[in-house]
This record gives structure tokens, sequence and C-alpha cells, in this order.
């Protein structure tokens, strides 16, 4: 059942078109917004303010209940300042009031014997896509959110307007939730035969959850967003051989069934996860996000190398977004255009429009992107732009020749 609108068709045609490498009317346009920025907006434009349809972007992703257990968050602590709950991963978190994201205070498992005595719930429990509630992914970031709407509703709600991306994680963005971060390194190096057998454990999880999920979207996804962060600033937070070995099956599985059923992949990693790029495109992903600039990625660069071949969402540079200066917000815009020629780019910032980054700049970035990125490109405005390079600490274009 596909419910789509004309202008939902538009904009889903739009983004099918960027991701495999072909020109529409425009560059379309993606994001993901803190709670910070949301509270901006609505200061400004009230309390119905819905960033999607204010800045009429093209497509949203939408994300289940992926916990392994469907329960409500258990509230152990609560003041003025802090609450601290329990999640379906048995993980407990605090979140501070004024802190811009939450702290993990323990996990399920500690101990590596542990890992083969976890217990999921069913991947395809109705109420992970039919039912409202809490869940750790949806409620747990910048702010606390509970009693979210049922995933069905959420989807209804924009799929007439817009292209809707479903959500799924990879092995390790998923463990890291039931293991802690510490433990997960560590054991993959001191206990291999049971990380091994866990992270198989959790794959078979998640891609019977993935199968569940688009039987319940009932033809109404675009595409699906893979999470997995597996690299930091420098790097792969691990080997590329171990990435090999123990995840990239998995993100092969995902990445497989997602285009049986004929949807659109983007693997959405933070950091320098450029080691995986090619293994990624091997295994018929669509695109890459978001391109984290201060990890030294750059899209013009990349979209050199893999024109054609895999296409990129991101990379607009968060940090001249919080300056606010428009002569920076303007460079960096019109360079990053360039990664549009020939389709393969989404427009969209390098992670997500942060709570220090005022209304009026992203509007402005957004003017900017539809005065320029309208197909055919004008190429001569790029002219006048040179290549990015370092300077005051995040790479930014350098000044007009």
């Amino acid at each position: 059942m596909n419910t789509a609108t004309p202008k939902a068709q538009e904009k889903i045609g739009r983004v099918r078109m960027a991701l495999t490498h072909q020109e529409a009317d425009r560059v379309p346009v993606g994001e993901f917004f803190w709670t910070g920025f949301l509270q901006r907006c609505r200061k400004k434009w009230g309390e119905d303010f819905d960033p999607y349809r204010h800045f009429d972007l093209d497509y949203v992703v939408i994300t289940p209940n992926m916990d392994p257990r469907v329960e409500p968050f258990t509230i152990l602590e609560s003041d003025d300042h802090h609450v601290l709950v329990r999640t379906g991963f048995g993980a407990t978190i605090r979140r501070t009031k004024d802190a811009p994201m939450p702290s993990f205070e323990s996990f399920s498992i500690t101990e590596p014997k542990e890992m083969a005595d976890f217990e999921w719930g069913d991947p395809r429990d109705p109420r992970r896509f039919y039912e409202g509630g809490d869940d750790q992914i949806n409620g747990v970031g910048d702010a606390l959110i509970r009693n979210l709407p049922a995933w069905d509703e959420r989807v209804n709600a924009y799929v007439e307007d817009f292209a809707v991306f479903g959500s799924v994680c990879e092995p390790y963005e998923y463990l890291w939730r039931i293991v802690g971060s510490e433990n997960a390194l560590v054991w993959m190096a001191s206990e291999p035969k049971r990380f091994a057998a866990f992270v198989d454990r959790v794959g078979a999880f998640l891609l019977a959850f993935c199968q569940a999920q688009i039987e319940a979207a009932r033809g109404r996804l675009t595409g699906m967003y893979i999470w997995g962060d597996v690299a930091y600033r420098g790097g792969l937070l691990f080997g590329l051989s171990r990435w090999r070995a123990l995840f990239k099956p998995h993100v092969q599985a995902l990445i497989t069934c997602c285009r049986q059923h004929g949807l659109l992949t983007v693997y959405h990693g933070c950091g320098k996860a450029s080691a995986i790029f090619d293994d990624l495109l091997e295994l018929g992903l669509h695109a890459y996000n978001p391109l984290e600039a201060k990890a030294g990625l750059d899209v013009v660069d990349l979209k050199k190398k893999y024109a054609g071949r895999l296409a990129f969402v991101g990379n607009i540079d968060v940090r001249v977004l919080e300056t606010g200066n428009e002569e920076a917000i303007r460079r960096e815009v019109l360079y990053k255009l360039r990664a549009a020629a020939g389709g393969g780019w989404i427009f969209q910032s390098d992670h997500s429009i942060t709570s220090q980054v005022r209304p009026e700049s992203y509007e402005l970035a957004l003017r900017v992107l539809r005065e320029y990125g309208n197909y055919p490109l004008n190429h001569e405005i790029f002219i006048r732009y040179a290549p990015s390079r370092q300077r005051d600490g995040f790479c930014n274009p350098i000044d007009k020749t």
C-alpha cells in the first residue's frame, strides 16, 4: 500500500534520482535536528512548528521501537536537573538537564560469559510498529521523550508529503548499548569466540526486525537508514579486518534485504569511516551519511573518487552554521554544491543541526541552496570558490579568488 500524494512522489523521485546518480529538478534536502534548535524554532514560529514541513525538506527518517525488550522506562531517580532511567536495553542512563547528551551509568551485560544468556524479545513483536510508548533510541538523547506515538502513526503523518525512510542498526551500533563501548572493544580482542557468537545473535535479531519493519510499512517506505557508528574522528574504532570478519556479513544481509524490496539504503556512520567505503560499495549500498567535516571528510573530494558509484548525504559543516557568519555559510554551501553535479549528493549537515545553530542561519543555508541548487547547476558560481582547507579549527572554503 503506497499512499504517497503527487507532492510526495515528487520528493521520492528527487531523492531516488540523487541516490542513483541522476540530476532531478533540484538538489534534495534532508536533516536531523537537536531539541534545542527545535525549541528556538518553536519560540520563533509557534508550538506547532514542524521542521520538515516548515523548511520543505524531502525526506524523513522514522525509527520503530528497536529495544531488545519492549517495555516502558523505569524511572530510578528524578529531580529538577536529573532523571535516571532503565530502558528495554537494560541500560541505566542519566539525562541531565543542561547536558547535550545523556550518560550511560550501567549496562545489562558486564561479564563476557553473560553474552550467551542475553534474552531478546520478539523482533517481530507488533507493538514495535503499532503501539506507542518508550524506547531508548527514540527517547533518550539530547532530551528525554516518553510515550512516543506508534511508528505506524508517525509514518502515516508524513508519507503523504515526504519520502519516508525506515531505520535499523547494524550489530556494533546495537550491541554497545547492551555491553558498553569499552567492553565491546576489549572483548572483541580478549573473548573473540564469545563476542563473535554474540554479534551473530544480534545480527539475526536485527535482520528479522528489518524484515518485520518492511512488512509493517506496507509499501510506504522509500528507503532504509542503517545506523553504524564504527569510527571516530581519526578512523575506525577497530581494525578493518575485524570489521570485515564480524560486521560486514550482517551489513550485507541488511542491504540485501532492503534492496530485494526496492528500498534505497543509506548507511549512517559518524567519524572517519572512509576505510569501509569500498566494502559498502561492494555490498550494494546506495549512499553514506553524514560525512563529518571535523573528521577531515570532504564530499567534493569523495565525489571525485566515487562519482556514479556511491552517493553521499551530508557534509555541510555544522560548525560553520553555528558561527552565524553569513558569508562563511554562503561559502560552505556553494563549495559543497560542487558535489551535486551529476546527482549523487543530498544536502544535509555533517551530523545534525545542533542547539547552537540559529534558525536564521539554517534558513540562510537553505536559501543559498535553493538559489543555486537547481539543475542544471550554474558551474560558473562555483569557480569562485576554492577547495576547503583547515582554518580556525574547522574545514571551510577559503575566500573567493
